[in-house]
């Protein structure tokens, strides 16, 4: 019985209760749409805002990680954050999620970057009231790194970031060993959309809790296949290049880690408080926590970590 319940379909992360009624239920509202990128690409994004008359007391552009998508358990942060009176707003990148592209191919992370920072403008551009308020990044995993790359490229622009276990570095237990990890890059060249690189079950080394793997697992929308090439030489190189470059960090950001992370590198996460130009910057490395941190982890683990992220956006808002 309850391996058939398992494989019985859900509609959303939460169960079979629709949208409509689960946010309000929660107390705040939602939107769901598509945006067109300058470049022509169709990205499906969403919105959670808190359901009172009175101002957000801040705005938080978000971004998810690699094979993930923000229709899933990642609403789980946003639903809590609108609840809290924060406005989030988020699209699913190219090639995640129901967004155009071949799944899980990402092969220049620069554009990436300009699909998000166009979405952002937009959303301020379609709502003005929200031009004065204070304006914050949130990344996940790859997220993380793609928050890091925005504040690089445009330092002014945000007035800080939350970095959730950032992929500054893939950890070298999943990371391709010598010398496959060369091989790949030169197919990569021939062949950037095969999806044959070699790692480790991500969900499994991500997500502690049983049953809460098995809900993260019945997601319609998460890439299962194999990495592809292009894709890890990409993260590769943006991997080695946001490295290099943790001291131009100089933006307020709280980093939180799980030091039983094997997906990102929690000691990179220590790298980028010591080295980083901030004079606002708080980091958390949390024991025995691994990479999903606001899904994965205990119900009592997640509740000290979100916690922590409305702790530190209530004192600069």
């Amino acid at each position: 019985m309850e391996e058939e319940q398992n494989k019985s379909p859900l509609l959303h992360y939460w169960g079979n209760t629709s949208e409509e009624d689960y946010y309000a239920l929660q107390g705040i509202k939602s939107t769901k749409s598509f945006f067109t990128s300058p470049r022509g690409l169709t990205l499906f994004t969403r919105s959670w805002l808190p359901s009172t008359k009175t101002p957000p007391k801040g705005i938080i552009f978000m971004v998810h990680g690699y094979g993930n998508d923000i229709s899933w358990t990642f609403q789980a942060t946003p639903i809590h954050l609108a609840k809290k009176g924060f406005a989030c707003f988020a699209l699913d990148l190219e090639g995640h999620g129901q967004s155009q592209g071949l799944k899980a191919y990402v092969p220049n992370l620069d554009l990436v970057i300009d699909d998000c920072l166009s979405f952002f403008n937009f959303v301020l551009t379609q709502n003005p009231e929200f031009q004065d308020l204070p304006k914050f990044l949130f990344g996940e995993s790859m997220g993380g790194a793609i928050c890091l790359l925005i504040h690089l490229k445009r330092p002014k622009e945000f007035n800080g970031g939350i970095l959730i276990a950032p992929m500054c570095k893939i950890s070298d237990k999943v990371k391709p060993m010598w010398p496959i990890a060369q091989f790949l890059t030169l197919v990569a060249r021939f062949a950037p959309t095969l999806a044959v690189v070699p790692t480790a079950d991500l969900l499994e080394k991500s997500v502690k809790v049983p049953e809460k793997r098995i809900i993260s697992g019945r997601n319609p929308n998460r890439y299962v296949g194999k990495p592809r090439l292009g894709t890890v030489v990409e993260l590769l190189r943006v991997t080695d290049y946001v490295s290099s470059k943790l001291c131009d960090v100089n933006m307020p950001f709280l980093v939180l880690h799980g030091i039983a992370d094997v997906v990102t590198d929690p000691e990179v996460s220590r790298e980028l408080y010591k080295l980083a130009k901030s004079t606002d910057k708080t980091l958390k490395i949390y024991d025995g926590m691994m990479h999903s941190l606001l899904f994965g982890e205990t119900d009592e683990n997640v509740e000290v970590v979100r916690g922590d992220i409305l702790a530190w956006l209530n004192d600069r808002c």
